[in-house]
């Protein structure tokens, strides 16, 4: 059995990992400058799942259960203030540039008769069906009666989960940012 060369053989200063213990899922990745930021991660990996584990889980008590994230995510951003989208539209605002992941999702949408496509000259346009409509509205009571019971509907609670929001809008920036960076390595 091999050991790993700890950060002082390899002629490395200790990392503050190695002083105190971090809730990280890759203790390698941590760095002196922000060990922070490695917590921040694991915990975005644990929440992204358990959040696409409740999208899944909402739409089927909802009556759907074939659905994937991305698909609940397409279809409540398609029914977003009841306006057509394009599949640009929806690629854009949900941040994913694989253009064939949605087109793929909304496809089995349409299949599912939740949501219509409209050509209109060389443009195609998504809005749902009353059934996507009416899906989404059970999905919103579902969430209403099993997640909101949670949350204490405080002033100050409701700043906090804003806050939260607008951190991990300008950190999304910052990974997007850095994956161009790592394109071009």
């Amino acid at each position: 059995m091999t050991t790993r060369p700890t950060a002082k053989a390899l002629g490395k200063p200790d990392r503050p990992m190695d002083r105190t213990p971090h809730i990280v899922s890759s203790s390698h990745l941590i760095s002196a400058k922000s060990p922070e930021l490695s917590e921040f991660e694991f915990g975005l990996i644990i929440a992204g799942h358990a959040f696409n584990r409740w999208l899944i889980r909402c739409m089927g008590a909802a009556g759907v259960k074939d659905m994937t994230p991305v698909d609940v995510l397409v279809l409540h951003h398609i029914n977003h203030r009841g306006s057509e989208k394009r599949l640009a539209d929806v690629c854009f605002v949900l941040n994913i540039e694989d253009t064939h992941v949605v087109s793929y999702s909304v496809k089995k949408l349409v299949g599912m008769k939740l949501v219509i496509s409209t050509k209109r000259g060389k443009e195609v346009f998504l809005s749902l069906s009353e059934d996507g409509v009416a899906l989404c509205d059970r999905y919103r009571d579902i969430r209403e009666a099993c997640l909101l019971p949670g949350f204490s509907g405080q002033k100050e609670e409701n700043e906090h989960l804003g806050e939260i929001a607008r951190l991990l809008r300008t950190l999304s920036g910052r990974y997007d940012q850095a994956a161009r960076a790592a394109s071009s390595c």
